[in-house]
C-alpha cells in the first residue's frame, strides 16, 4: 500500500490536498497534483486568478506570494513523505528561510492560465528539509528559489 502513495497522489484535487496540509478554505491555494515522488512534486493552481484570493492586497497578487504556493507544495510533499515512512504527519511546520529567490514577474494575478508549482527536496534529515522551488505558467518562469522548512516545530504560547 505504501508503494502507491506517490502514484495515487497524481491527479488528486484540492479537497485531497487540503486534507493533508494545514491550509484550509480559500488559503488552500493548490488545485491538483501533477506528479509526485520522494524527490519532489508538482501541482497546478488557478487561485491566483480569483478576485477573492486571501493573499491579494489592493486587488493585486504580488509575485512574492508565489513563495506561499511553493510552501504549500512543500507541506504536501512532507505529508506524503511521512505517509511513506509510516510516521505521523508533522503537526506544525515553519518556513525558516528562503534564499536565492528570483522573481521574473511583478504580479501573479495577471498571469493567464494555471500556475505550475514545483518543489524538489534537496535534503531531508527528518526535522528540517531544504527545497528548491519554482513557479511557471505556460513554460514562462515566474519565481524560483530555495527554502528551508522546520517540521514539528515546538509551539509557544504568548
Amino acid at each position: 500500500m505504501l508503494d502507491n502513495i506517490w502514484t495515487d497522489a497524481k491527479g488528486q484535487t484540492r479537497d485531497w490536498i487540503a486534507a493533508r496540509i494545514p491550509h484550509q478554505g480559500q488559503m488552500c491555494l493548490l488545485a491538483r497534483v501533477v506528479s509526485a515522488s520522494p524527490g519532489g512534486l508538482a501541482c497546478v493552481a488557478d487561485s491566483h486568478l480569483t478576485p477573492d484570493n486571501p493573499m491579494r492586497l489592493g486587488g493585486q497578487l504580488g509575485a512574492s506570494c508565489g513563495i506561499e504556493y511553493a510552501a504549500q507544495a512543500m507541506a504536501l510533499h512532507g505529508a506524503l513523505m511521512a505517509d511513506q515512512r509510516g510516521a505521523e504527519r508533522s503537526k506544525m511546520g515553519f518556513l525558516v528561510s528562503v534564499r536565492a529567490v528570483s522573481m521574473h514577474v511583478s504580479r501573479l494575478d495577471d498571469v493567464a492560465g494555471e500556475l505550475t508549482v514545483s518543489v524538489l527536496c534537496e535534503a531531508d534529515n527528518g526535522d528540517h528539509c531544504v527545497y528548491g522551488f519554482s513557479l511557471n505558467a505556460g513554460g514562462q518562469p515566474l519565481l524560483d528559489g530555495r527554502a528551508m522548512v522546520m517540521l514539528n516545530a515546538p509551539q509557544t504560547s504568548s
